[in-house]
């Protein structure tokens, strides 16, 4: 099982939703240059990451293997227009997502933690290795916003 890394999912972004919370709606919504993203846009672009890899934690226990699209980033953030949303209601949208891929995470069985899954042109992994990389990209992403506020 890959409760370990449920668990500690849970605890960066419990700790990291305390540490959001604390940047208000204006900070949240300034965008650094017209071509990058803002506070509010990171996150969204973090909601957008839970969401397809939900799928791809589900759809990879039910079948041999998994052959999943990548995904436009950019794309996806523009389409959904995260500068437009209260930062509150992202922030909340985030942890509660997170929360329940640590469950999933937690409930996936060793028999389809090796299931093989390719996403895009990338080279097939495991999926213990998408949740290792979901986690890992998330840290990634909660670093940039940290350092923007450093910087400020």
């Amino acid at each position: 099982m890959l409760e370990p890394v449920a668990t500690e999912l849970t605890r960066v972004v419990d700790r990291a939703a305390l540490e959001l919370r604390l940047i208000d709606e204006v900070t949240a919504g300034t965008k650094p240059k017209r071509d990058v993203w803002s506070v509010k846009e990171i996150l969204g672009h973090l909601i957008d990451s839970a969401a397809n890899n939900h799928q791809r934690f589900v759809r990879a226990q039910l079948s041999p293997e998994l052959t999943f699209p990548g995904y436009e980033q950019d794309g996806w953030v523009r389409a959904q227009d995260y500068q437009a949303r209260p930062w509150p209601q992202l922030i909340d949208l985030w942890l509660l997502y997170n929360h329940h891929l640590a469950h999933v995470i937690a409930r996936i069985p060793e028999t389809a933690a090796d299931v093989s899954c390719r996403v895009g042109s990338d080279e097939a992994i495991p999926l213990r290795g998408l949740v290792d990389d979901y986690v890992a990209h998330l840290r990634h992403h909660l670093e940039q916003i940290q350092q923007r506020q450093v910087a400020r």
